[in-house]
């Protein structure tokens, strides 16, 4: 990312990946870049609707800064004429980066585009490839190197929570690695930590529900639940979350038995682990019932003479019998 000077590229493209990590690492470009031209102007363009003559006018010298720092999103939307001018603009200023502004460029990735930004790598942009976190094992090594970065560690199962639950959300997730590490000194971070701070998140409340009613704590499961109740979480989350915790017994059971693979159950492995270590006892027959029950806990969430909180004491003390009246 640095030309032979040891100064920043005259001409950087983030490509793909995850959303949130593409953003950052535009962001963090920008930043360096304009820490490295104090003078220079910042010019923000969209290339979706930009056209040809608003680039060459950003790149050139103007009455306020000699040189820009031109960011340009939605670069595979770029239109060919204005494709042509950032090929030109980018060969010239490799040639003389130290008197060219910099110009920097969000991709989103796939093909779309794929002709400019070869063009654009061969005329002597560089190319930023961002990772896409899809897979769970990415996830959590995002998770660890944010620890990482903050000369903290945290734990194991503390890690797997935040993925489990903010896997999806990359942004929510790092803000919520940062923010554990501001607010306790304990290191590690703890799994306890964590769930203090996600306790607010219906899916953590009900996974605390469902483990204690698989584990036989029915009366502790009951109480759980409805002081998550009280404090106002909805009831059809909590069944959601109950509902989700027996799927994965369920995949766990058929992996166990052959009929699926683990690559076909599609969970994160350690949470398949897990849910190996709690199949004891349980039966087809009973999974079953369980999710049967659910069902019409569900339905009565969802009726205005329902008792979802009684439909859910109910559904607790079957899971906690492993599905057996």
């Amino acid at each position: 990312m640095a030309n032979k000077a040891g100064s920043q590229a005259p001409f950087i493209i983030v490509f793909g990946g995850d959303a949130y990590l593409n953003k950052r690492t535009g962001r963090d470009l920008i930043r360096r870049a304009l820490h490295d031209r104090p003078d220079a102007e910042r010019i923000d363009l969209d290339a979706t609707g930009c056209d040809q003559y608003a680039f060459d006018e950003a790149v050139s010298p103007s009455l306020l800064a000699d040189v820009a720092v031109v960011v340009v999103d939605n670069l595979q939307n770029a239109d060919d004429k204005l494709g042509e001018s950032m090929v030109r603009y980018c060969r010239q200023a490799c040639a003389d980066p130290g008197a060219s502004s910099i110009v920097i460029c969000r991709h989103e990735g796939g093909v779309k585009g794929k002709r400019l930004l070869d063009q654009l790598v061969k005329a002597g942009a560089c190319k930023e490839t961002v990772a896409d976190l899809k897979k769970p094992e990415a996830k959590l090594n995002f998770v660890l190197q944010i620890f990482e970065g903050e000369h903290r560690r945290v734990e194991p199962l503390a890690a797997q929570q935040l993925v489990a639950v903010l896997g999806e959300r990359t942004g929510e997730m790092a803000a919520m690695c940062s923010q554990l590490c501001f607010d306790f000194d304990d290191d590690p971070i703890t799994l306890d930590l964590v769930n203090r701070y996600l306790t607010s998140n219906p899916q953590v409340t009900g996974f605390s529900v469902a483990d204690k009613a698989i584990a036989g704590r029915t009366a502790e499961a009951i109480i759980a639940m409805r002081a998550a109740v009280e404090q106002g979480t909805d009831p059809i989350a909590l069944i959601g979350a109950l509902a989700m915790k027996l799927r994965t017994i369920a995949k766990a059971s058929a992996v166990k038995a052959g009929t699926i693979t683990q690559a076909q159950a599609k969970t994160n492995p350690w949470v398949l682990k897990n849910a190996m270590r709690q199949l004891s006892g349980w039966t087809s027959a009973g999974l079953g019932q369980c999710i049967r029950m659910l069902a019409w806990a569900d339905e009565q969430s969802k009726t205005n003479g329902g008792d979802p909180v009684y439909a859910l004491e109910r559904c607790i003390e079957l899971i906690s019998h492993k599905g057996r009246d």
